[in-house]
């Protein structure tokens, strides 16, 4: 059973971190345990942890703030293993090295920071920029799978499911370019019928010069033929 004082404290995070929340984290603490925070982790710009949304727990021991928490991660990501403890300065992997000023918000600032680093760790994995992006893309979907982290996170449900029907939208919606395709068939040909349409324009027009014979040459025939006619008189 935690202590009045652990108690007293946690709850004052909580509203502390209500009251201003820390960029790119957020953390809250099961309805039936103040000990046991529940954070994720949303990853930094500019890193392979971009779009990727990291779901953790932090196990506070009864004497805390003056004995350190323990660390896990559950999201696949690239750089923790997932259900093992992680190994930090700020967790009870070290504490002759843990200070009672630090609190719930330094400690997932701290394990933000780290998580872009390479340095290796007892928990740590080593994996190719790739993995981590694969990962990262694969998160939220992941973490609403989790009956724990769809009932403290609900906002970051609502965004899955937001991101699930753009994307059902987008399947269904045709683009400009098929809009356009659609409308020539529409007109009873596509591209290459209104190619062969005017390859037969061309043709024709050919055949019409081909056909046709200047005026000039019909009255020059005539004069000939008339000559020929008239020779047989002249010769009377």
């Amino acid at each position: 059973m935690a202590e009045k004082a652990c108690v007293k404290r946690l709850q004052k995070e909580f509203r502390a971190l209500c009251k201003e929340p820390v960029p790119h984290i957020v953390a809250r603490p099961s309805p039936n345990d103040i000990l046991d925070w529940h954070y994720v982790l949303e990853g930094s710009e500019g890193t392979p942890f971009a779009g990727g949304y990291y779901y953790g727990k932090i196990k506070f021991p009864p004497e805390y703030p003056f004995k350190p928490p323990g660390i896990s991660m559950t999201t696949p990501n690239g750089r923790f293993m997932t259900q093992k403890k992680i190994c930090l300065s700020m967790s009870d992997f070290h504490p002759e090295s843990w200070n009672p000023m630090w609190s719930v918000s330094s400690i997932l600032t701290g394990l933000l920071s780290f998580m872009v680093d390479n340095s290796p760790t007892t928990g740590s994995v080593t994996t190719t920029v790739e993995e981590k992006q694969r990962l990262a893309k694969a998160s939220l979907s992941f973490n609403c799978k989790n009956p724990t982290f769809k009932k403290l996170f609900p906002e970051y449900v609502e965004m899955y499911n937001k991101q699930l029907a753009e994307e059902a939208w987008s399947e269904v919606s045709p683009t400009p370019a098929q809009e356009n395709t659609s409308l020539l068939k529409s007109d009873g040909r596509d591209n290459n019928g209104a190619e062969d349409v005017g390859n037969a324009r061309v043709q024709g027009r050919r055949n019409n010069q081909r056909q046709s014979v200047p005026t000039w040459m019909l009255l020059l025939l005539f004069s000939i033929f008339g000559l020929v006619m008239a020779l047989p008189l002249l010769q009377l």
